[in-house]
């Protein structure tokens, strides 16, 4: 039987970029947005703060656009600070690429199992979807979802006992299915 387990964000990732203040090297988002026109020209940013010393930082989402080029359901959502917004638009690779940023995921996700009781059965076959792009190691993704450490998964690697389409080591973002054979 198929077990399907679901990788969520449960917050915004952390934003690794240095402060220029304390030379902390990261910043975490809340999800507002700064929105101001000039005439008929909009610039929009994402607001971040230090971890450590709280320094706000705006990461350039729009610059210059024309106000009639932005859809205005896309506008509505700005004004409202729709964290699902800010999230779509930390992934986008056009926004971390202008503002020379990377995302930190650790403690940012969590891996739902669906309660099922799959550690007792000989061999589990499991589908690991993605609800966002997330990139997680998948031997630590089946080491906390198996209850096993990860030594003892990647030792299950080279044994043969465990086997999936996709390269298991290094990181992933994307979905993955994997069978276990104890």
């Amino acid at each position: 039987m198929l077990e399907n387990w679901v990788i969520e964000p449960v917050c915004l990732p952390l934003v690794r970029r240095r402060c220029h203040v304390c030379a902390s090297g990261g910043f975490r988002t809340s999800g507002k947005f700064r929105v101001n026109a000039n005439h008929k020209l909009i610039d929009v940013w994402l607001l971040a703060r230090c971890v450590g010393c709280g320094e706000t930082t705006k990461l350039t989402v729009m610059e210059r656009m024309n106000v009639r080029a932005i859809r205005s359901e896309l506008l509505d959502r700005l004004h409202d600070n729709d964290p699902s917004l800010a999230a779509e638009l930390l992934q986008d690779p056009a926004v971390r690429r202008r503002n020379r940023i990377a995302l930190d995921w650790d403690g940012a996700w969590r891996l739902d199992t669906g309660g099922s009781n799959h550690l007792d059965r000989e061999a589990i076959d499991v589908s690991v979807r993605f609800a966002a792009r997330i990139p997680v190691r998948p031997v630590r993704v089946i080491a906390e979802g198996c209850d096993l450490s990860r030594a003892e998964v990647e030792r299950l690697i080279t044994e043969g006992r465990l086997v999936s389409a996709v390269r298991l080591t290094g990181k992933l973002a994307g979905d993955f299915t994997f069978v276990l054979k104890r």
